[in-house]
């Protein structure tokens, strides 16, 4: 298959995309988070294309995303909570589990009663939802497990030649994906999958907000994921990632150690002076901007994969306050859970 590849500032080139969509092809198309891979949310064999392109299990729940926060009517039973929280964010990285109406297939939401939705505030996406006519189900547009796409070189690099087309429009701004809560009440909500959107600015909006376990510990093999991302190994580059848990003093001299063993990356941050200078080193951000650290993360894993001479990657464990968690969540799952306590 030869995939188009498409301009962000083509509006014409979006209408065409749109039309893919529209006839059950697959579009890789910038947010604000990351690239999504796009399909009709209404058409069951066109998610399924999109499990097979990614390689992605089947029972791993896709996003839809709409064009206006009021289309979820169409789709699922929405409640006073639900039109608070977009009244509050939306558009933008939140995505809100409901449960669905038959016209969503089981085949988008992993087989699950409830369908994630949300709705981007990239102009791009909006643009390809409001023309495509339909709602549109997407997960990252990388291949499963690997690192999320935030530049439409990665989606070119991962998922050329498996799908349609491609619309490049830059950088994505975030560069994690979007916050997952479901409702669980009149004001309550549980959060799922950490993002752009933070625990504390739920909260500070009068929200009664639970942790899923998933956010920071491994599901077993048995349970199935109500939310992208919640299960399975994502966000893994090709080398083995290790995290140090512990005073960060501590653990920053463990990382020193590790400054001439072979195939060894360190990760590390600005202000960590005495690691940053080191040959083997890698600057994930800064320890006090997680924003910065946030919209670095994905891509520079990325990079990581392109040096072969990497075998390991050794981090810190990152700090859970406000973006810092989904930073967390990402790398334990980069690492396949695997912390060592020093």
């Amino acid at each position: 298959m030869e995939t188009l590849i498409i301009s962000g500032n083509d509006d014409n080139g979006i209408r065409i995309a749109a039309n893919i969509i529209r006839e059950g092809g697959l579009v890789a198309f910038p947010t604000e988070t990351v690239y999504g891979l796009g399909a009709s949310a209404l058409l069951s064999g066109a998610a399924k294309k999109i499990y097979a392109a990614k390689g992605r299990p089947s029972d791993n729940p896709l996003i839809v995303h709409l064009s206006t926060p009021e289309d979820a009517e169409k789709f699922a039973y929405v409640s006073d909570t639900y039109f608070k929280l977009a009244e509050k964010f939306m558009p933008g990285p939140l995505t809100v589990i409901l449960q669905k109406k038959d016209i969503i297939p089981f085949d988008v939401t992993g087989g699950l009663d409830t369908v994630g939705l949300r709705v981007p505030s990239n102009p791009v996406a909006n643009k390809l939802i409001r023309y495509a006519g339909v709602p549109i189900a997407a997960p990252s547009a990388n291949l499963s497990g690997k690192p999320s796409t935030t530049r439409a070189s990665h989606v070119i690099n991962d998922l050329y030649g498996r799908i349609d087309a491609i619309i490049d429009a830059g950088e994505c701004s975030i560069g994690l994906e979007s916050t997952i809560v479901s409702v669980e009440g009149d004001n309550s909500l549980k959060l799922l999958r950490p993002g752009g959107i933070t625990l504390e600015q739920l909260k500070e909006c009068g929200f009664r907000v639970s942790l899923d376990k998933a956010v920071t510990q491994k599901l077993d093999d048995s349970e199935r994921p109500a939310a992208p991302g919640m299960k399975y190994r994502h966000y893994a580059p090709r080398a083995s990632v290790t995290l140090f848990d512990g005073d960060y003093e501590i653990v920053k001299r463990k990382l020193y150690e590790l400054r001439d063993v072979d195939g060894a990356a360190i990760l590390c941050y600005y202000e960590d002076t005495e690691l940053a200078g080191l040959k083997n080193s890698i600057v994930i951000g800064s320890r006090i901007d997680k924003q910065n650290t946030a919209h670095r993360l994905f891509a520079l894993l990325r990079d990581i994969d392109c040096d072969s001479s990497v075998k390991d990657i050794y981090a810190a464990l990152p700090e859970k306050d406000g973006i810092g968690l989904a930073i967390f969540n990402r790398l334990i799952k980069a690492a396949g859970y695997r912390v060592i306590k020093v």
